[in-house]
């Protein structure tokens, strides 16, 4: 399954998880807002300085309670109501609101017609709040078992990473296909795949990790993230650490960009 630092530390006495590869370097989650009603906000600290409210969805505590604890925002200003419909961000237009940098940038411009314009955004990892997001991982009672498999698996995870960043086409147009057969509440129309696969190497969203490597975990980096979770209030052992829920046992050090 996959899992992002922050829910896997706060997940981890009830479901703890061993992450195995990170086919995301960077998370694409972003907060923004709308430049004509704000020219002069250029990042989240600066969205906490104007006192702009923030259209978040609820659930556990994450990067909205860090930057309170961080004294960036303030607690009024966090609006945990978001119901993942442009809705409320278009008609009021004077909010900021959570989204992804790989899709929301595109939707707004070009499927949401009452707004049809560029966001402003910034990622929360150029925040400082740098999880590992949508990382692979296994139960720690599966990983001896799971042992054989994921050696020959994660090479695959890292490769295909580096072979969807040169080439995307076949396999959005996959994912496309199988969005419309679902026919779900959902949709993902082809801009919006072709806009995504560009956003990741443009802002780096996959990449290498701290060296030369795809898919692997810096553990100084995800130590510092759960100390911060910590700090604000999450519920994470005190003795947690990188070490006790990331891996890079089964990663092909040759694999990269």
């Amino acid at each position: 399954g996959y899992t992002s630092t922050d829910a896997q530390a706060q997940a981890w006495e009830d479901l703890p998880l061993i992450s195995v590869v990170a086919p995301l370097e960077k998370n694409p989650q972003i907060v923004m807002w709308d430049p004509e009603t704000y020219p002069e906000v250029q990042t989240i600290a600066d969205v906490g300085e104007a006192g702009i409210t923030v259209n978040l969805f609820g659930g556990a505590p994450g990067f909205p309670e860090a930057c309170v604890a961080l004294g960036i925002w303030t607690e009024d200003q966090l609006d945990k109501s978001y119901d993942g419909t442009p809705a409320r961000f278009i008609s009021e237009g004077d909010i900021a609101q959570q989204g992804f940098a790989s899709a929301e940038p595109w939707l707004y411009k070009n499927t949401f017609e009452e707004f049809g314009r560029d966001v402003a955004f910034e990622l929360l990892h150029d925040a400082g709040y740098q999880v590992y997001s949508q990382s692979l991982g296994v139960k720690p009672t599966d990983l001896e078992e799971l042992r054989p498999c994921l050696e020959l698996f994660v090479p695959i995870v890292q490769q295909a990473v580096v072979d969807y960043s040169n080439d995307p086409a076949r396999t959005n147009a996959m994912i496309v296909d199988v969005v419309e057969q679902f026919n779900a509440e959902w949709v993902y129309p082809a801009g919006v795949a072709e806009f995504a696969a560009q956003t990741m190497t443009d802002l780096g969203l996959h990449g290498n990790g701290p060296d030369s490597t795809v898919g692997n975990f810096d553990f100084d980096r995800a130590n510092e993230l759960i100390t911060t979770i910590r700090d604000a209030g999450a519920e994470v052992p005190a003795d947690l650490t990188a070490e006790d829920m990331y891996t890079n046992e089964f990663i092909d050090e040759s694999i990269g960009f």
